[in-house]
């Protein structure tokens, strides 16, 4: 008996499904299988098996070293992790100790642009059985299961932004070492919004990224040229509960290794530093559906002819307004994503919804004679771990449900309306997550602390550093 079937963690679809896998990896050769989990930063991290070992990672996971969980955005390990809790009050982490990746088969794909190798999504458990606390999958799924017990599931769909270079062969410095940023080349100048001229140029990396992406089973909706230079936004159609999440980490992965292959340099990065360069956006449509009596009917089309939203959907949306700040700092998790926070730039700067209207930070939109009313939220950057950011947000909407806040009204012009504003920065963020106990409370304690502990190392980084700023603005003025 194997350390899943042991403990009883793989439902029998799952069974069925893993023994499935086996049998497609040898007919369809597949050599190779990525095993991984998303991190803290939404990054993946994993380890490479034979396709032979695919049985074994199924009966009993794949070990990775625990302090994976430890480190910022540098890969500097934050807490000390030789101590006989990790630093991080686990006793299962003392002394840099193992945890396990357990494969959800459900996720199984087959990346064909890297030789037909496998891959395979993980959650993660310590040797114990036990699921660890710090794993942003599982705090979803936590998330998620909330919102079952309330009787709803969670319908999301995703939108996000980014930018797409030609890559340069790196220049070597005068020391002989390579640079450790790319060296890219624009393909185009921008401001030519949905143009299809400017799509049709972009046409050949285009059609290879749909292309593979439709075999991966990602659901695209469109590739869309968008306002800025080098600037591209990818559409999903909606997914249910973790699927949503999971969709998100395998599209960025994939996006960036199909671009790699083709002379291409593909960035999720927010703000790049480029001249005229426009900030990137993920834009989070999000609504809720019954489960009973009436399954599958969306919870925030309204009854009446006057109304919005329903209820539910305003109480949600209160919620949301509610822990707006604490929840951005898992919708915008880096220094550089607060740039993109700017009035009169299609992105919102302060805290209300509005009906239909791009500027403000939860937009309300769909139809109800379609019954598609949902919430479009506007705030995230498309760094976000996924996991974190759609958890943040289904989080502060539940609690609006459960303590049936009042949503004021809808701003009519939000970059005029007198309403608190968004975390100007990364610390304000971290501030405002310290300082929400009621939120904290629902995510988790546990985790915020340690996140806020993970953030706290990298702006202490980045304030240590000299800014290009800094230098240019003092170096000959004193």
């Amino acid at each position: 008996m194997g350390f899943i079937e042991r403990h009883q963690l793989y439902s029998s679809h799952q069974i069925e499904a893993a023994a499935e896998i086996i049998r497609r990896a040898e007919c369809e050769n597949v050599r190779s299988v990525r095993v991984v989990f998303a991190d803290q930063h939404g990054l993946l991290r994993g380890k490479t098996i034979m396709g032979s070992e695919l049985a074994s990672v199924f009966r009993s996971g794949l070990t990775v070293v625990s302090t994976l969980l430890s480190k910022d955005t540098s890969g500097t390990t934050v807490f000390p992790a030789f101590s006989a809790d990790g630093g991080l009050g686990i006793a299962e982490m003392a002394g840099a100790g193992d945890i396990l990746m357990v494969p959800d088969p459900s996720t199984f794909r087959v990346l064909d642009w890297a030789g037909n190798t496998g891959w395979l999504l993980c959650d993660l458990y310590f040797a114990n059985g036990q699921p660890v606390p710090l794993c942003s999958r599982g705090l979803m799924r936590r998330a998620v299961q909330r919102a079952a017990d309330q009787g709803y599931e969670v319908l999301t769909g995703a939108e996000l932004e980014f930018h797409l270079f030609r890559a340069l062969p790196h220049d070597a410095r005068s020391d002989g070492s390579i640079r450790s940023t790319p060296d890219i080349q624009g393909l185009n100048t921008g401001y030519q919004l949905l143009s299809e001229d400017r799509i049709d140029a972009m046409e050949p990396i285009v059609t290879i990224f749909g292309d593979h992406l439709q075999r991966l089973d990602i659901p695209i909706r469109t590739f869309e040229v968008e306002y800025g230079p080098n600037q591209l936004e990818v559409t999903l159609n909606p997914e249910i509960g973790v699927r949503a999440a999971d969709t998100v980490m395998l599209l960025r992965s994939a996006l960036k290794q199909i671009a790699r292959r083709h002379g291409y340099h593909a960035t999720f990065m927010c703000r790049p530093k480029i001249p005229r360069v426009f900030s990137s956006g993920w834009h989070l449509h999000q609504s809720l559906l019954h489960t009973s009596p009436n399954g599958g009917e969306n919870a925030f089309v309204p009854s009446g002819q006057e109304a919005v939203l329903s209820e539910v959907g305003r109480q949600y949306l209160a919620g949301q307004l509610r822990h707006a700040c604490a929840a951005s700092a898992f919708a915008v998790p880096t220094i550089n994503g607060y740039k993109r926070f700017q009035s009169y730039s299609m992105a919102p700067d302060r805290v209300l919804w509005a009906k239909d209207n791009r500027a403000a930070m939860l937009r309300v939109t769909g139809s109800a004679a379609d019954r598609s009313t949902h919430v479009e939220n506007r705030v995230g950057e498309p760094t976000a771990n996924p996991y974190l950011y759609m958890a943040s947000q289904l989080t502060a909407g539940l609690n609006g449900i459960d303590q049936r806040l009042e949503l004021g009204p809808a701003a009519e012009q939000p970059y005029e309306t007198e309403a608190p504003r968004l975390p100007a920065t990364l610390a304000e963020a971290l501030q405002s997550l310290a300082g929400d106990a009621e939120f904290t409370q629902a995510f988790g304690k546990q985790f915020v602390d340690y996140y806020l502990g993970i953030k706290r190392h990298e702006l202490a980084r980045f304030n240590a550093s000299v800014t290009d700023w800094e230098h240019n603005e003092y170096i000959d003025l004193f």
